[in-house]
């Protein structure tokens, strides 16, 4: 297949890219490369002549259109979004013109193009969301597809919007829509502004390893490449219309995160002065941090065959492992707008 893949220099949007392109599918990756996208992420592939970039606004119509006649892609994997909840406090505006305004012009220019080209049966329009845009647990239950919608960030009703769209174009125009929603990712390339990333980097650098709250808020973990994994199942399985859940049947608090963040650290790198458990530091807790999420991936197992391949300890092990070997990658994005400050207390 020929992908369009939007936000292709992202974190969870470069491996998908890396991964179609290992797999023999052709790639367009459009992306805007804000400030969390990095060139890098996509360079062992970027000499492959199935791959090609599109620098471009999902919000800039006019390119949109350019781009898809020009490349006539058979499906599209949406994954362009403005993603840090701490951002989307501070600065809300974005993350509405990105996430609604610019998934509404792509899905208009993916439709156009549809019905230019005579409407496709195997088009597939596929919109990546977050298992977010459920709400907040309770201790028990998990999130189904048939969970009722309650965001509780910008970031999150900002998707939820967006995944309201996608279905929309579904059912009244016809177009071939599939939408997927995960839980936290983490891995390689990870930008150094989510919670993995600051807990290894400020480790290394000998800094306070900052926890909201008292740690205890729960997420399910999934490891990017899994997800990238699951996402091109979805896409070419995947029944028209339809949502799958995706998650990394690893549920893990905040504390007990890092802490095994600290202990892989310990026997990889350890410090002279002591253990990096040491260094956990607890700070203001996030407005409105939602307590636990948790992904039921029972759809995606029975009807695709999809589960994760990794354990959460295997994934950080990895992840901890990239960061080592990478640091030109990673000390390149230090100076970046936002890195390494707290972000999200101006509500």
């Amino acid at each position: 297949m020929k992908l369009l893949i939007t936000g292709g220099c992202g974190f969870i949007g470069s491996a998908v890219v890396r991964l179609a392109v290992a797999r023999g599918h052709q790639v367009v990756n459009l992306d805007a490369l804000t400030y969390a996208a990095c060139a890098e992420n996509v360079a062992e592939v970027s000499q492959d002549p199935a791959y090609k970039f599109e620098h471009a606004d999902i919000r800039d119509r006019t390119a949109l259109d350019r781009i898809f006649a020009t490349h006539a892609p058979d499906a599209v994997m949406h994954l362009a979004a403005e993603s840090h909840v701490d951002r989307s406090i501070d600065g809300p505006g974005t993350f509405i013109e990105t996430n609604i305004a610019g998934t509404y012009q792509l899905l208009e220019a993916a439709r156009a193009n549809w019905v230019e080209r005579g409407k496709p049966e195997a088009f597939r329009f596929h919109h990546i969301s977050t298992d977010e845009v459920y709400g907040s647990l309770g201790i028990e239950g998990q999130f189904t597809e048939d969970t009722p919608y309650d965001p509780r960030s910008p970031y999150s009703a900002s998707k939820a919007a967006s995944d309201h769209l996608v279905r929309a174009w579904g059912e009244t125009y016809g177009l071939p829509v599939l939408l997927s929603n995960c839980s936290n990712n983490y891995g390689p390339y990870h930008f150094p502004e989510k919670l993995i990333p600051v807990i290894i980097l400020n480790a290394l650098a000998g800094k306070p390893l900052p926890i909201y709250g008292d740690g205890s808020n729960i997420r399910d973990w999934l490891f990017v490449e899994d997800h990238a994994d699951a996402l091109l199942m979805v896409l070419e399985q995947g029944s028209v219309g339809r949502s799958y859940n995706i998650g990394g049947e690893n549920e893990c608090s905040n504390l007990d995160l890092v802490r095994m963040i600290c202990a892989i650290l310990d026997e990889k790198r350890p410090r002279a002065e002591g253990p990096y458990a040491d260094l956990i530091t607890f700070v203001a807790d996030r407005p409105g941090h939602d307590a636990r999420y948790a992904i039921d991936p029972t759809r995606i197992r029975e009807e695709l065959g999809w589960r994760p391949s990794v354990t959460l300890e295997q994934g950080l092990a990895r992840t901890v492992d990239w960061y080592l070997a990478n640091e030109d990658w990673w000390r390149a994005l230090q100076d970046r707008a936002g890195v390494g400050q707290r972000l999200g207390l101006t509500a």
